[in-house]
């Protein structure tokens, strides 16, 4: 009698998902308000959990914080309805991640996402077989808190929706690689859990008019490199516009133009890492963003989006094999002793041309401000071709090293390694290395704030070789992993997006010991009586660079830079190369 009741309570456990669905509607809010409406927050989570209550095939979890104090969420759609151990899933299947509401007035993918969910959990479309679905319904929780209905002053719908900035004013799609956010931690938590084959991160486009719902900004496929990049661009981006075409849904490249008529041509976004697919190329996922036209109605973008995302799982589900290959296959593309582009520029010598639906514009003078302003005229459509500069090449190189080698004290740095799961050791002792290091020769910094920083640009580096000390509990990094490119990326101090550029090193740029001029003066000039050649270089110095002439404090500060009391530690990169 014990074991058939502990039986019928398995049984029970095991059908209590199906037996409640009838009761439950599961129509969304936009589609209650005939596409005019999006979900707030809380009726998002409401929506996933009713699901997954429902359909054994959905689970949903708590993933990391947030700024704004609730917790991130992940929802998964498992068709194998086995587990949800992400080490076997991938085995056998492909992941695709889809992001919403990073910018949660561009609430498309919100809604989207929920309805795609809900059809194929009720058989309304095809169930991807082989594909496990994981959605973060909405990423920019503070944003989505901070509802308003005028902020997304070019957008046509909806009603109400959020704010760009999150609970603390950071626009998260520039924080991926810097992690100054509780949100952009848990989303590396997330993706380095997930190991997403497919990265989807919904937008909505602003900066010109045209025909198009619908655009797509894929990661530029010359930066993503390799097999994995020719089939990003020639294979995926084809079968998506084929796909949608099919389904009478136009889409175009994501128009990268502002205040001008797209006509004369436009380039690919290149997309570095401190954007969602530009962080997520470097560990070789396929990554794209959507980019819906803010002045096409709300409920024609929604579905323009729900369609999209239907056509990717398609894509994904066909050319699974192809995909696991291409990845494995591009994780053995870099090795130490490769020269590896840390910055890009568009090729002038290759384009492609678009058959562009837009609409005629002109400059015309402004009534309000008596300018010249740019009109649309929407009466006016037209098909016309149209260069699109969507090839890249490398601007500069650097040699990827066999390892780098990092002090403990910049723990800052070692902490967001270790959030990216690199593997770093520490010296077990006190260890001597003959290693090539960088002194910052210049570089220039925006002065104006940017998402909380005041970023560097333009750095450029003196490299010299020297055996160094490093101290028991120093790391060593090697390269052959799977994060060399993020280490690349990060740590090369030229690089774009690196934590130099990003300031995490700003402590360097300033010296912190100094001269009394009364007392460097006589010591200076004992200097040079001892160094010869040192005084033929300052003579010179003073013959051609009539600024510094006339200057004695540059003069005293020169000397006191080319004499033993100058701090090394002033413009030192504290970062190593060992090859």
């Amino acid at each position: 009698m014990k074991k058939l009741i502990i039986l019928l309570l398995f049984l029970v456990s095991c059908t209590e998902k199906s037996n409640h669905t009838e009761t439950i509607d599961f129509t969304t809010v936009f589609e209650k308000s005939n596409g005019t409406e999006t979900a707030t927050y809380q009726e998002t989570i409401q929506f996933y959990s009713d699901l997954a209550d429902n359909y054994r095939e959905i689970s949903i979890r708590e993933m990391g914080e947030t700024d704004s104090g609730e917790p991130l969420h992940i929802v998964i759609y498992n068709p194998t309805q086995v587990h949800n151990d992400f080490r076997l899933l991938r085995e056998k299947n492909r992941i695709m991640l889809i992001n919403n509401g990073i910018h949660p007035g561009e609430s498309d993918g919100i809604d989207a996402t929920m309805m795609l969910y809900r059809d194929i959990l009720q058989g309304k479309i095809k169930a991807p077989k082989h594909t496990v679905l994981v959605t973060i319904p909405i990423y920019n929780i503070g944003g989505s808190l901070n509802r308003n209905s005028g902020t997304r002053t070019n957008q046509n719908g909806p009603k109400e929706y959020g704010f760009r900035g999150n609970a603390r004013n950071y626009d998260l799609n520039r924080d991926f690689i810097k992690c100054d956010t509780k949100n952009a931690k848990a989303f590396a938590e997330i993706f380095h859990k997930v190991q997403p084959d497919v990265f989807i991160d919904n937008h909505v486009s602003n900066g010109a008019d045209y025909q198009y719902t619908l655009t797509h900004l894929f990661t530029q496929h010359n930066k993503l490199g390799g097999n994995l990049g020719a089939y990003l661009h020639l294979e995926m981006m084809p079968k998506l516009e084929q796909k949608l075409a099919q389904k009478k849904w136009d889409i175009t490249p994501y128009v990268n133009v502002f205040n001008r008529t797209p006509e004369s041509g436009f380039s690919q976004f290149l997309d570095s890492p401190r954007y969602s697919t530009g962080y997520t190329t470097l560990f070789n996922t396929l990554g794209m963003m959507v980019e819906t036209h803010m002045l096409k109605p709300y409920k024609q973008r929604v579905e323009g989006t729900y369609e999209l995302m239907k056509s990717m799982i398609e894509i994904t589900e066909e050319d699974a094999d192809k995909i696991a290959e291409l990845r494995s296959a591009q994780q053995h593309k870099w090795k130490s002793g490769n020269d590896y582009p840390i910055s890009w520029t568009i090729d002038t010598t290759q384009s492609t041309t678009l058959q562009f639906k837009g609409y005629e514009g002109q400059m015309i003078e402004s009534d309000l401000t008596g300018a010249q302003r740019l009109k649309y005229d929407r009466s006016k459509s037209f098909t016309k071709p149209v260069k699109y500069q969507n090839f890249f090449v490398p601007k500069n190189k650097v040699t990827i090293p066999k390892a780098y080698v990092i002090p403990q004290g910049w723990h800052n740095v070692v902490e967001l390694l270790k959030l990216n799961k690199v593997d770093l050791k520490p010296f077990e002792k006190d260890t001597t290395l003959t290693v090539e290091s960088y002194k910052i020769d210049d570089y220039k910094t925006r002065t104006s704030p940017y998402e909380g920083h005041y970023p560097h640009y333009n750095t450029k580096v003196k490299t010299t070789k020297e055996s160094l000390t490093f101290r028991k509990g120093d790391y060593l990094v090697k390269t052959d992993q799977k994060a060399i490119r993020y280490l690349i990326e990060t740590l090369e101090p030229t690089a774009p997006d690196s934590f130099f550029n990003w300031n995490f090193f700003d402590t360097i740029l300033q010296q912190k010991e100094g001269f009394s001029p009364y007392v460097w003066e006589d010591k200076a000039k004992q200097v040079l009586r001892e160094n010869p050649t040192l005084q033929i270089e300052y003579n010179v110095k003073i013959s051609y660079d009539e600024e510094f002439a006339n200057n004695w404090f540059a003069q005293l500060d020169w000397l006191h830079k080319k004499s033993r009391h100058y701090e090394k530690a002033h413009l030192q990169y504290p970062v190593y190369r060992l090859n």
